[in-house]
């Protein structure tokens, strides 16, 4: 069987939105399987290895997806994708042979919070952004050493953006703002250092002037090589792309709901 995306695509339609699995032909190749799912949801989390299941899985983790293969499943790998858990591996059939499976199940997202605050608020805008994104998996990098990174740099770095790092690792905001995981210091020459950007060439900077890393503004170099300012964190600026509509740079049109793709296998 021919792997593409639109056979993947074709897989999934036959699933439908809910709960639902497949067991696949025999002569599809399962590891081309998992790399197309890779290529469009990022690194998956390793729910079963071998027949034994991660004590740590739950309904948060892809737990759903497990449920319709009992004690049968051998390896199941997950991707979360907005509101979809997308599984795929191998368990025993009802009559004992192992086979490929696909598998789909609903994810609990928290209620989307369809607008911002108002700058006067006193918010917390990492919580916010684990909320808005339901992000429920452990830090994925809680032991990064920023006093050789800010050494290395000449600079301290704002605080909410060393918890993103921490918090999300490297991957990226809805498989589109890509994280990156120390900043980049290509316009340094400008005063501008670069904390993410996206497939349209957009960087997401900082202005870093002064010595309170956490009052920087962010700048938006546009692809044209125009600056936009805004004056927000970056964790900030996340969440009101994510969210707001009206935003001059917001994603809030692409999804219904909101995720981060981690591209390292954290199971």
């Amino acid at each position: 069987m021919e792997l593409t995306q639109g056979t993947v695509n074709d897989l999934l339609a036959q699933l439908g939105p809910g709960d639902g699995y497949t067991y696949l032909p025999n002569d599809l190749n399962l590891q081309d399987l998992t790399h197309l799912l890779d290529s469009r949801y990022g690194a998956p989390r390793t729910l079963v290895l071998d027949g034994f299941t991660d004590p740590t899985v739950d309904e948060s983790r892809g737990g759903a997806l497990l449920v319709p293969f009992e004690d049968r499943a051998v390896t199941i790998r997950a991707w979360a994708y907005g509101n979809q858990w997308v599984g795929t591996g191998t368990a025993r059939a009802p009559e004992g042979d192992e086979r490929s499976v696909l598998v789909v199940a609903h994810r609990e997202v928290p209620e989307l919070l369809a607008v911002a605050p108002d700058k006067d608020e006193d918010v917390d805008w990492m919580e916010r952004l684990r909320r808005i994104t339901g992000w429920a998996q452990p830090a994925q990098r809680p032991d990064v050493d920023w006093a050789e990174v800010e050494s290395r740099l000449g600079t301290a770095l704002p605080s909410d953006y060393k918890r993103m790092v921490e918090t999300f690792g490297k991957g990226a905001f809805d498989g589109y703002l890509d994280l990156n995981q120390e900043p980049w210091t290509d316009l340094r020459e400008d005063g501008l250092l670069i904390w993410a950007g996206t497939e349209h060439e957009d960087l997401y900077s900082w202005r870093a002037d002064g010595d309170e890393p956490d009052r920087w503004p962010v700048v938006v170099r546009s692809f044209d090589g125009e600056d936009v300012p805004f004056d927000c964190t970056a964790a900030e600026f996340v969440c009101r792309i994510l969210i707001d509509p009206q935003h001059p740079f917001t994603m809030a049109g692409y999804f219904d709901t909101h995720w981060f793709m981690n591209y390292r296998e954290s199971g």
